[in-house]
């Protein structure tokens, strides 16, 4: 009898400790769960502190937001590129700063470029050249954009508008103050660069 209650009581230990255990996971694996989901909510949130208030700012997911920005820094690139002032020192500033956002094709179409004499003639001539962007198509699957813009130049003896048309691809880097976007603009080239008006001007 002394000997059934003590197989009883072991098995009653046994019980206990194993439901003691099982709870005890079972507790950490929800306590897991939730502090997870709790972290993972956190980092898409950002507190803008404005006056010492705190001002919630909910984060949107990378790649909802990807395709604005693959826009804004082909955009970027092709104004740095080529909205020019007859500065050489502005020049090298901006071709330097569109130099971090494209790979070594962009460096070949500036060597080419310096070649023909392009930039010294925007010096000779006095000229200002302002880029507007009508439009950038984007293919998401290749990565793949088409940029159209005109190419107002402004010389002093005449006004010529011309037909920008390039392409290029796109590769996602590690952001930086150079790249705020982490895009790197690859294999570009330039379709059109045609005269769509030439206005010569009063020179009396």
């Amino acid at each position: 009898m002394i000997i059934k209650n003590i197989e009883a009581k072991i098995k009653l230990a046994t019980f206990v400790a194993g439901g003691s255990l099982l709870a005890a996971i079972f507790i950490s694996l929800i306590s897991g769960y939730f502090a997870y989901k709790q972290v993972a909510d956190a980092r898409r949130s950002v507190y803008i502190v404005d006056n010492n208030i705190p001002i919630l700012a909910n984060q949107t997911d990378v790649t909802l937001n990807r395709p604005a920005e693959y826009r804004a820094d082909v955009d970027l690139f092709h104004s740095l590129f080529f909205s020019l002032t007859p500065d050489d020192k502005y020049i090298e500033y901006q071709l330097k700063k569109a130099m971090y956002l494209v790979d070594e094709s962009g460096i070949e179409q500036t060597n080419n470029l310096k070649e023909n004499g392009y930039f010294n003639s925007i010096l000779s001539s006095s000229s200002v050249l302002t880029l507007q962007t009508d439009s950038i198509s984007l293919d998401m699957t290749k990565k793949y954009f088409r940029y159209y813009g005109k190419l107002k130049i402004d010389r002093r003896s005449s006004t010529v508008i011309r037909s920008l048309i390039t392409e290029g691809y796109l590769k996602d880097i590690p952001r930086s103050d150079n790249n705020p976007h982490g895009v790197l603009i690859t294999n570009w080239k330039t379709l059109e660069n045609k005269d769509l008006e030439n206005v010569q001007k009063n020179t009396f």
